[in-house]
């Protein structure tokens, strides 16, 4: 009786709370959409909206200390769940970044008749499992969490029904996720057949001693392919084809979603297994890393570069191309982490330009969102003369393109990048900050480009959009809300860019 009794241990419900509740609500969400009337479907949203927004605040009693449930009996240091100040950085971010992906969704759902109970059920589903991930600390529920967070995007991204692109891009998204998802499983049950468990702090000290040359070789493909796997995830080339046809055949709101939320899930985890799960093969995965940061960048940048203005959904293939480009950033801190005693700085680096971009990126495609009301093809030249139809938004539009070029006045993006420079400069990694500032003033070209269209006049004879002109509308609440809120976080950001280092740094190990 005495061992079973060992065996049982308390929940720590508090901890659990961010993934908990958003899990809830969307349950919730499915529930009501059986019984709330047709006229009365768009509360759902605000209700996926209040979800979300409650979720973020049930971070607030996490933060004076380190949580932590699931223990192994008789381990307590031994856990598979970690409410520690990493995963509360990510909850943040990712939860966050649902929230304003669900303030741009509330008039997407409507003008779009997608279906309304589905759409939040799922959007509130990929957020728990993108909330559940960063406080993962063993492979099962690392991988879990990670497809928690990626099957329901893939409905999301397909949910427009009769679109042939929507339907494209879901099927090219589904098939690229599943075969990453594969390999990475394979890897896992590689590691776990040479390092006998599962939790990221034993096969870190299994891997640092194995017996048989035989396990040492098993356990380096298993490494190997779960880098891959992850890859897929964080868009890293050459795994990132399915990238701009996905952001254009998606909604708006979702491509969006993906881009920041499906970003952050991916490095987050990238970060769990690397640091503290495969640290004795940092000299594996680090110059792996930086050649993929450096191809991952430079294919980002020449694509965004060679985008037609004229054509059709080329603003949103330039942003789909440029998230691939500030991919490579992101992963220059975590290659230089392979290469330092210390790399809580460089995955610091990691963590602040990721938010950073989630912030500017997602406030990009909330205006794109905007622009779309009233000009569906959303070619890059829709966007001339925007200042003249709507002030504010062309400031903010400029804004949040700065920023992702890391020019005044979006210092909070200039400062991103010096960080991430210095990370590969502090780790001897020259070769790669050169190849980064190359592509820095590769992407100064197109993103000034487009900055530089809000401001003219009307479009050129010739240029101007088939039809009549459309009018100039109110803007909708929720997406002058989101628009609002990414332009403010981005201002502060850059007020204090010190603090977001210093806070992101203390974020981990």
């Amino acid at each position: 009786m005495s061992q079973v009794t060992s065996l049982v241990q308390s929940v720590d419900w508090v901890a659990l709370a961010p993934p908990t509740l958003t899990a809830a609500v969307a349950l919730v969400v499915l529930v009501a959409d059986l019984f709330v009337p047709a006229a009365r479907k768009p509360l759902l949203g605000w209700l996926a909206t209040a979800g979300l927004a409650l979720a973020v605040l049930s971070l607030l009693p996490l933060l004076n200390g380190d949580r932590r449930t699931f223990c192994l009996a008789g381990h307590p240091d031994v856990c598979s769940y970690a409410a520690d100040p990493f995963a509360l950085v990510i909850q943040f971010l990712v939860l966050g970044g649902a929230l304003l992906t669900a303030l741009l969704s509330i008039d997407t759902v409507k003008d779009q008749d997608l279906p309304t109970g589905e759409y939040w059920f799922l959007l509130l589903s990929s957020a728990a499992g993108a909330a559940l991930l960063p406080a993962s600390r063993d492979l099962a529920t690392l991988v879990i969490a990670l497809e928690v967070a990626s099957l329901p995007a893939f409905a999301l991204v397909g949910l427009r029904r009769g679109d042939r692109l929507s339907s494209e891009a879901a099927l090219k998204f589904f098939l690229s996720s599943v075969a990453a998802t594969a390999v990475m499983l394979l890897g896992v049950s590689f590691l776990y057949a040479a390092t006998g468990s599962l939790h990221l702090s034993r096969v870190a000290h299994a891997l640092t001693a194995l017996p048989d040359p035989r396990l040492a070789t098993l356990a380096a493909a298993g490494v190997a392919l779960t880098l891959v796997g992850f890859a897929f995830k964080t868009a890293a080339a050459p795994f990132h084809f399915w990238v701009p046809d996905t952001y254009v055949g998606a909604p708006l709101p979702v491509a969006g979603y993906l881009s920041v939320v499906g970003k952050a899930v991916g490095f987050s985890g990238l970060i769990l297994v690397t640091v503290q799960g495969f640290p004795s093969y940092a000299d594996v995965w680090g110059p792996a890393l930086a050649v993929l940061a450096a191809l991952t960048m430079t294919v980002g940048n020449v694509a965004a570069l060679r985008q037609d203005p004229y054509r059709a959904h080329s603003a949103v293939r330039l942003l789909a191309w440029s998230s691939v480009g500030q991919a490579g950033y992101l992963l220059v801190p975590l290659a230089a982490a392979g290469y330092v005693h210390d790399p809580a700085h460089a995955i610091g680096s990691t963590i602040a330009y990721a938010l950073m971009y989630a912030a500017v990126n997602l406030g990009a495609f909330a205006v794109a969102a905007l622009v779309a009301r009233t000009r569906p093809g959303n070619r890059i030249a829709d966007y001339r003369g925007l200042y003249a139809r709507r002030p504010l938004v062309a400031l903010a539009l400029g804004f949040f393109l700065l920023c992702l070029a890391g020019l005044p006045p979006g210092i909070i993006g200039l400062f991103a990048k010096v960080t991430v420079f210095s990370a590969a400069v502090d780790a001897g990694l020259a070769w790669l900050a050169v190849v980064m500032a190359v592509n820095v003033v590769i992407a100064l070209y197109y993103y000034l480009q487009w900055t530089a269209v809000l401001f003219r006049g009307a479009e050129e004879p010739g240029t101007a959009p088939e039809g009549p002109r459309p009018a100039v509308g109110r803007v909708p609440a929720p997406l002058a809300t989101a628009i609002g809120l990414a332009a403010v976080l981005g201002v502060a950001l850059s007020g204090a860019p010190q603090l977001v280092l210093r806070f992101a740094s203390g974020a981990l190990l």
